[in-house]
Order: C-alpha cells, then sequence, then structure tokens
C-alpha cells in the first residue's frame, strides 16, 4: 500500500516457507509463496507469521534457520505466535515482546528471559512483535512512520478505513473470563458494573451490595484473582478509559476528566501523574506532536514474511 499510495517502490515482499510449498491456514486456504529457505535473496527484515494455536513441533528447520540470522544483523518480527518461533530461536532473550493474548502466559512461562508485555506490539531494538489481527497493521503503519514520515503512514491508514493508529503502549483487551475463568460470577459481575458506571464510580460498599456479597468477599475475590483491590482496579480502568479519551478526541481535558469520573481538574491531574508519569495536557500535547515512540533502527525497503506451519 505504501508503494501504490505513493506511486514509488518503497516496500518489496516477498512469501517464504521451509521448502518453497504453499502453506496451508488453520481454514485450509493454500497460500503460494516465492522462496523456500534454501534459495532467499537478500533481505533487509524477516516477519514470521504464526498459526494459533502455537505450533510447537513442525518448525524445526525454520527455528534452525533463525537462529543464523542472529549474526546477520536483520531486523526480526513475529506476528501473533510468530513471536513463539522467535523466542524458541533464542531471538528475544532480554527482549520485549508481544504475542497474542491467548499465548501470553506460555511465551512468559516458556521463555523467562523474554521480557514479555501485554502491548498490542513492542519495537525493541530490531526485534518486532506484535499480537496479530489489527495489531500487525499497527505495528506496521508505526514502523512506515518512522522511516517515511506521518503524513505517509496516515494516507495508509485512511486507505484501510483505520479510525486512528493505535501505539505501542495501547493494551490487549483480554477477556474478562479468560483472565479469571468462569467460575467466579460474582468478581465477572462485579467488573462488569465497574466498566458501566465510569463516569459516576460505585463506592466498594455499592458494588458488594449490587453484586450480593460483603465488601470484605468482594475484596478477597479482587485480590485473589486480579491482585489488586477494587478501588484501585476502578481508578485504573478509569485512568485507562481517560487516556484514551485525551489520544483519540479532542475533548477538553477537564471534560475528559469528568467523563471519567474526577470530581475536580487537580485530582484528575494528581491520579493521572501518579499512575502514567506525565500529567494529562502533557498526554494530549505528545498525541499532538507525535512523541510515543523512540526512533527504532528500520529495516531497509525490502521485507519478507515467512510463513510458520
Amino acid at each position: 500500500m505504501a508503494n501504490w499510495v505513493t506511486g514509488e517502490e518503497h516496500y518489496e515482499t516477498v512469501l517464504i516457507s521451509h521448502d518453497g510449498d504453499a502453506v496451508a491456514s488453520s481454514f485450509g486456504v493454500q497460500t503460494l509463496v516465492d522462496y523456500s529457505l534454501d534459495d532467499i535473496p537478500a533481505l533487509d527484515a524477516i516477519f514470521v507469521c504464526g498459526a494459533s494455536p502455537i505450533a510447537r513441533t513442525g518448525n524445526e528447520a525454520i527455528i534452525a534457520w533463525l537462529r543464523k540470522q542472529r549474526t546477520t544483523g536483520i531486523a526480526l518480527g513475529g506476528i501473533g505466535t510468530g513471536s513463539y518461533l522467535l523466542a524458541c530461536a533464542g531471538l528475544l532473550n532480554d527482549h520485549k515482546a508481544t504475542i497474542h493474548w491467548w499465548d501470553l502466559d506460555s511465551l512468559r512461562e516458556d521463555f523467562p528471559h523474554t521480557q514479555v508485555t501485554n502491548n498490542l506490539y513492542e519495537i525493541d531494538g530490531k526485534r518486532y512483535t506484535c499480537s496479530g489481527g489489527t495489531a500487525a497493521m499497527d505495528m506496521m503503519l508505526f514502523l512506515i512512520s518512522q522511516r517515511y514520515g506521518m503524513d505517509l503512514a496516515a494516507s495508509i491508514s485512511e486507505q484501510f478505513v483505520c479510525e486512528r493508529m493505535r501505539t505501542s503502549d495501547d493494551q490487549q483487551r483480554i477477556p474478562l473470563k479468560a483472565r479469571i475463568g468462569v467460575s467466579q460470577p460474582k468478581l465477572i459481575e462485579a467488573v462488569q458494573l465497574i466498566e458501566a458506571n465510569i463516569e459516576e464510580p460505585l463506592s466498594a460498599d455499592d458494588l458488594a451490595h449490587h453484586v450480593g456479597v460483603s465488601r470484605r468477599h468482594l475484596e478477597r475475590l479482587f485480590k485473589k484473582h486480579l491482585q489488586t483491590v477494587p478501588s484501585k482496579y476502578y481508578l485504573e480502568l478509569r485512568l485507562e478509559k481517560a487516556r484514551q479519551m485525551l489520544r483519540r478526541s479532542d475533548k477538553p481535558v477537564l471534560q475528559v476528566g469528568l467523563a471519567c469520573g474526577f470530581s475536580s481538574a487537580s485530582y484528575f491531574s494528581t491520579a493521572y501523574r501518579n499512575h502514567y508519569g506525565l500529567t494529562p495536557r502533557e498526554e494530549r500535547k505528545r498525541m499532538q506532536e507525535g512523541e510515543y515512540q523512540e526512533q527504532p533502527m528500520m529495516a531497509r525497503s525490502r521485507l519478507q514474511t515467512t510463513q510458520g506451519k
């Protein structure tokens, strides 16, 4: 799309499988490739696209080949469970990385030397990983913006009808039931009440009353399953919504604070700074000036996509 928008050849992409044969998706769709691992051309970046669930066997040839890329200085990326293959090759040791929320625990447990985050994507030196899905678009738009400028990235985003370009510190929205399991209906009900009452927050006593448990029991549920207390969880959720509004809308800072349950500008500013390390006005300014990301080391024009089984 970058080539199409500009009329210039900024990127060339090739598809590769370990043996040069077409690769079948989990839905049975066959994707033809351009090369095998034995006849690839010179490359500037490699992106490994992984299937779901994680393929723990059958990718030995790709993993061995990836290990050899460590000494080349090439940029290496993982999309979805492709991050897991990079970790298998030892390429994410001492790097920040992410993966689809379904596989976060597996990546953390199997590779303790990888700094696993819940972010949509991570750019750490020449390691690019994303959670898959539409996060791949966000990551690529960011990489394009760093090499060719925000105007081109914005034009591409418009062509794909993207509402906005999300940043790397936007987090994946993990379904509540996936985090705490279906065996805690009272906790799920409490969180749903919290999410439905952001502008006018409920007290812990009100939450407990609506859910039908004691306040102490509700606090125990939060502590056991979410490692926090209701009031802190509530505050963090309100702050996260405020951050999204500051980034996505042009509403005045005071209106954002009121919409997220903060009764005064000073209370909003203090809570926001304590949590994020900057004030709401500074957040808005950074968004307007496009200062969210550090400059990564960019791959050059030729990109490669390697398909795992």
